[in-house]
């Protein structure tokens, strides 16, 4: 006989090679029966990081006598009574392997009671009982988890640096604290306080312990419903990034999940706000009935299955994207208190959001128009204050000629609509090395950055142009010839109907090289062979045809390579139109790239600076 069946112990084993991986997945696992058991205070204890020691303390309901042994036998749980439960699970922990695994890799204590009598103490050692008796009546559950892997040392040499297993479980309780603001977390190391949330159910109160207070002052609360989801949370400013996507925290109905879809719906609601390869920060929390949603798909429950993801991810884009239409994005120097407010003492109020405010339109237009009326007439009778703003203020060695900002693309038309406040109304004073407009309002100063601005306001042109044409094909005067490597021909034949499907016909014309003689009317003059191979890597990577995203594509760089650069100089007749024709874009607060385009410095900031107020 060649077939066996396992011994428990050994069974156990390895179903704890897959669910205690390190010692943030014990802290993961017995956290979350904390937060199962109705806890409002959790309590987290590490001793090297929880390879010595893991103590985890609740107030939540206990467990009666004859539960406590129960509960670390195999597949013993208390959430699973028939398979229809699968589909309707409510609480994080449901499989009934995570104490029986813990217990099999280490020497572990539990005290646990229901309040209203004696309780119970057991201890168990590589996953058998020890000692069982009474313990005393303190509502809620203690566990301590001691020498982990103290039985499989192999396990121990896969263990990283004390600093690296303490990173993963303050990030794993970042993310639980942010989970469930509505319990009071603690955690300690060796003795000293690592992490502690005060409970209040405040979400934003617990981004600020996470990430500091600088970063919760700059996030936004998101809230939108629909039949099916309920999406709550905050979003960073864009002026807030980090390197990795790691910043971005997603919650399905209390658990923590990584999700790559999720999170590239969130990348795609900030647009093209956010610069190239950086991220945002990010909490989301999202509720759904149980049966939309499959948990059961990872041995750690951090991956789910959605069964209505489309509708879910297009409802959170555009929740994100809502948001950022309806305020004001412009950097601000500094976040200081006004001189009244100096000598009061300060509350935090986390629930309101700094907004740029503006007099109405009509009344600084005024203004400027006063400006520019008394302006005017003393450049016709000076000719050196005429030159101010280009040749008399150049730097040696630059440009003498002040050309009008449109002079790359004169006449596309451009829609006049009011201007928004989401940008108030500047008038420039001056330009700093030909790539910064310097602007002032009743607010303070302004720099804008000449390229971006332009940037911007081509690409929503240029987009919206490209959106407008259909798939009618061209023929060319000249047909264009392709030679591709043998990979990005082999896609090619694969995807030969789709391509056409398009208006894209590839001939073929020797060894891995192609003629095409006709191409799709919205494809840009002189930008057709970056576009056609940029479609081939579309298809290569996505293994599919995304026109809307290419067309994203050409409208980003047609606007790029359209725009005045730095060291251009401009007139101030020339800085006032860009500035007015910026007021009037969608998103006029960073480049199609993401880089921002103006930064304010308040009046106050520069009063500071020059020591006029203290």
């Amino acid at each position: 006989m060649k077939i066996i069946q396992m011994p428990d112990a050994l069974a156990n084993k390895i179903a704890a090679g897959e669910v205690v991986e390190r010692p943030a997945s014990v802290v993961k696992e017995l956290v979350e029966n904390s937060i199962d058991a109705k806890s409002t205070w959790i309590k987290v204890e590490l001793i090297e990081a929880g390879l010595q020691l893991i103590k985890i303390t609740d107030d939540g309901e206990g467990m009666a006598e004859e539960d406590c042994e129960r509960a670390f036998l195999r597949h013993a749980t208390s959430k699973i009574k028939n398979e229809n439960d699968l589909f309707h699970v409510r609480t994080l922990g449901f499989r009934g392997e995570a104490l029986a695994s813990i217990a099999s890799v280490s020497k572990l204590t539990v005290k646990t009671s229901q309040g209203d009598e004696a309780g119970t103490f057991l201890s168990l050692e590589g996953g058998n009982i020890k000692e069982k008796k009474k313990s005393d009546a303190r509502q809620g559950s203690e566990i301590m988890v001691e020498d982990l892997f103290f039985n499989t040392p192999a396990r121990l040499k896969y263990m990283k640096t004390i600093h690296t297993e303490l990173g993963h479980i303050t990030d794993l309780m970042n993310r639980l604290a942010m989970s469930h603001p509505e319990i009071r977390f603690e955690v300690t190391h060796n003795g000293k306080g690592l992490f502690k949330t005060s409970g209040t159910g405040d979400m934003l109160q617990v981004i600020s312990h996470v990430y500091g207070m600088g970063v919760a002052k700059r996030m936004l609360p998101i809230k939108h419903e629909t039949l099916d989801f309920s999406i709550e949370g905050y979003i960073a400013k864009p002026e807030v990034t980090r390197a990795s996507r790691s910043y971005i925290s997603t919650i399905i109905n209390g658990r923590y999940i990584k999700s790559i879809p999720l999170a590239q719906a969130i990348v795609r609601g900030y647009h093209t706000l956010l610069p190239i390869g950086r991220s945002p920060i990010v909490v989301i929390s999202i509720t759904m009935d149980p049966i939309l949603v499959d948990v059961n798909v990872h041995p750690a429950k951090l991956e789910v299955r959605f069964s209505k993801d489309k509708e879910l991810f297009s409802a959170l884009e555009e929740t994100i994207r809502r948001k950022f239409r309806e305020i004001s994005l412009i950097p601000e120097l500094q976040q200081k208190a006004a001189p009244s407010e100096k000598s009061v003492q300060r509350t935090i109020d986390f629930n309101g959001t700094t907004e740029q405010t503006a007099a109405p339109a009509w009344e600084y237009n005024s203004k400027i128009n006063e400006q520019r009326s008394v302006a005017e007439p003393q450049q016709k009778q000076d000719p050196a204050i005429n030159q101010h703003f280009s040749q008399s203020s150049l730097p040696p060695g630059a440009s003498k000629q002040a050309d009008s900002y449109e002079t790359s693309e004169q006449n596309y038309p451009t829609e006049k609509k009011e201007p928004e406040q989401r940008v108030p109304s500047m008038y420039p004073i001056g330009q700093l090395q030909g790539t910064y407009i310097m602007a002032q309002n009743e607010n303070g100063l302004y720099m804008v950055d000449q390229h971006a601005a332009q940037e911007r306001i081509k690409y929503e042109y240029f987009k919206e142009k490209l959106g407008k044409t259909n798939n009618e094909s061209q023929e060319l005067l000249l047909p264009l010839t392709f030679e591709f490597s043998k990979q990005e021909a082999l896609f090619i034949e694969q995807y030969i109907e789709e391509l056409e499907k398009i208006g894209l016909f590839f001939e073929s014309f020797g060894h891995q090289a192609y003629v095409i003689r006709s191409h799709p009317t919205w494809f840009p003059t002189g930008f057709e062979e970056e576009i056609i191979r940029e479609m081939i890597e579309q298809v290569m990577s996505d293994e599919k045809i995304n026109v809307e995203a290419i067309r994203e594509e050409a409208a980003i760089l047609m606007s790029c390579k359209r725009s005045i650069k730095a060291n251009h100089y401009l007139n101030q007749e020339d800085m006032f139109r860009l500035l007015e024709d910026l007021r009037t874009t969608t998103d006029p607060f960073t480049c199609p790239h993401g880089r921002p385009i103006i930064v304010h410095f308040s009046s106050y900031e520069l009063e500071k600076m020059f020591k006029r107020v203290m």
